[in-house]
C-alpha cells in the first residue's frame, strides 16, 4: 500500500465526525420531526459534508461506488488506500 499523506487522515476524520452528526440528527428527528433548530442543523451539517466529500475525492479518489462519486481519468476507482482500508 502507497504512503498516505497526514491530510487524508485529517480529512477522513473530519468526514467520519459530519457523519456521525448526521446519524445522530437523523435519529432525533425521527421523534422530533418539527424541531426547525435541529433541522437547520442537519442542513447545514448536509452541505459541511458535501463539501468534505469534493474536497477529500479532489485530492484522493472517490469514496463511493456505483453512481455516488465521480472517477477521474484515468478510472481512480482501484487506485489504493480505499477509505475502509486506512
Amino acid at each position: 500500500m502507497k504512503q498516505v499523506p497526514a491530510e487524508y487522515y485529517q480529512l477522513m476524520e473530519q468526514l467520519q465526525t459530519v457523519d456521525f452528526v448526521l446519524v445522530e440528527l437523523t435519529l432525533y428527528l425521527d421523534t422530533h420531526n418539527d424541531d426547525i433548530e435541529a433541522i437547520n442543523q442537519f442542513n447545514h451539517y448536509v452541505k459541511e459534508r458535501k463539501h468534505l466529500k469534493k474536497a477529500f475525492e479532489s485530492q484522493f479518489g472517490p469514496l463511493l461506488q456505483f453512481g455516488n462519486s465521480y472517477s477521474g481519468y484515468p478510472w481512480n476507482w482501484d487506485d489504493t488506500p480505499w477509505p475502509w482500508q486506512v
